[in-house]
């Protein structure tokens, strides 16, 4: 898919991988699948020379340096591999995130990660915003069982995001869904 970003100059993609943090991800929906579609997602990326970019959450629950805190076992960054700490959803708010694409010439963002209903969500509307391309792999996000507090079920919330944004539009930009099979990560 040719790039359409509104933003200048910024021919090339990233593949960002949002808060796939060992307590993000315990106990979540299909966590072994998704995990795996994003590790052979790094792997693609990598190989093609694609910019991989990692997302780590902090906060009071989740604290930085902690066991949960880390990247899941089953990957982790490459040296030289930026890696954006947050500490809000949306992981350009407070980071260097865009600063960090800018300097890359990233105008396009593949998204795959947890939370799907929190920081992926966020974090797909702040890119799109901000006038990024952004395709989000649908089978390559997930989150934990919220039906306590009143949210549907997990499969449910995926489901939804994949088809919302399958529909996005702005001028100047798109927004996708494809599989980790077949997302095209160039």
């Amino acid at each position: 898919m040719a790039a359409m970003t509104t933003l200048d100059n910024r021919p090339d993609s990233a593949l960002l991988v949002v808060d796939v943090q060992t307590a993000v991800v315990e106990g979540a929906y299909r966590r072994d699948e998704v995990v795996a579609n994003i590790a052979a997602l790094v792997r693609r990326a990598r190989a093609k020379g694609v910019a991989v970019v990692w997302v780590q959450h902090s906060d009071a629950d989740l604290v930085r340096g902690s066991d949960g805190w880390q990247i899941v076992p089953e990957m982790s960054p490459d040296d030289g591999e930026p890696v954006i700490e947050k500490h809000y959803g949306d992981a350009f708010e407070d980071t260097d995130l865009e600063q960090v694409l800018t300097d890359s010439g990233v105008g396009r963002l593949v998204v795959v990660g947890a939370e799907t209903d929190a920081c992926v969500r966020s974090t797909l509307h702040g890119a799109f915003t901000r006038g990024y391309d952004v395709a989000l792999v649908g089978d390559a996000h997930t989150a934990g069982d919220k039906t306590q507090w009143g949210a549907p079920p997990v499969e449910a919330v995926i489901a939804h995001t994949n088809l919302y944004w399958s529909y996005q539009a702005a001028p100047g930009r798109t927004a996708a869904v494809a599989t980790a099979a077949e997302i095209d990560l160039e």
